[in-house]
């Protein structure tokens, strides 16, 4: 049975094999701690993108050129 879990054609066996790589390398204590500096980083990423859509929302609002 060849199920497809993610794109490109990545099924259950490279899953685990890639598993099995990363935890090889990094060990059973790292792997704990990259997923939470990964976590963060997600997190910043999407405040950051929040932050450039409320500024975009905020120009939009104001007219640029007031005249007197």
């Amino acid at each position: 049975m060849n199920t497809t879990l993610l794109f490109m054609g990545i099924g259950t066996q490279e899953l685990l094999f890639i598993a099995l790589i990363i935890l090889l390398l990094f060990g059973g204590k790292k792997i704990p701690e990259l997923m939470k500096g990964l976590g963060k980083g997600v997190k910043n990423f999407k405040d950051g993108m929040n932050g450039v859509e409320e500024n975009l929302k905020d120009s939009a609002d104001k007219p640029e050129n007031k005249e007197k």
